[in-house]
């Protein structure tokens, strides 16, 4: 218990116990561990999703199957009847078209398709 009289030093840093390392350590022959029983030998340590009896919870959990490549392209679509809100005669980037509302902020790609009439000239 720390009193007013006995803290310990600003940014002081207690040294990490060494085991295993002479007698006056009081860590030396089984280095804490106990005598016997699994977690006491070299490499028993027991996994973190073992449960003792019955199947763990991790594998009664149904998994989320399949593959998600890093590099998908992902399109937004645009109707060609909805390119008739733009003038006549005027240039279609996708930048353009974000600031008309019909595509995300976030896409960067576009997949024209053939739904509706165009009237205009673009």
């Amino acid at each position: 218990m720390h009193k007013l009289d006995n803290l310990p030093k600003r940014n002081s840093v207690k040294d990490r116990k060494r085991v295993g390392r002479g007698h006056g350590s009081g860590l030396v022959k089984t280095s804490g561990r106990g005598q016997t029983g699994q977690k006491s030998r070299a490499g028993g340590n027991i996994p973190p999703d073992f449960q003792g009896v019955g199947i763990s919870f991790f594998r009664r959990i149904p998994k989320l199957g399949g593959f998600k490549p890093l590099n998908k392209i992902v399109y937004s679509p645009v109707n060609v009847g909805d390119l008739d809100r733009f003038d006549d005669g005027a240039e279609i980037t996708v930048d353009t078209l974000k600031q008309a509302g019909l595509v995300r902020t976030k896409d960067q790609y576009v997949k024209l398709l053939g739904d509706g009439d165009l009237s205009k000239k673009l």
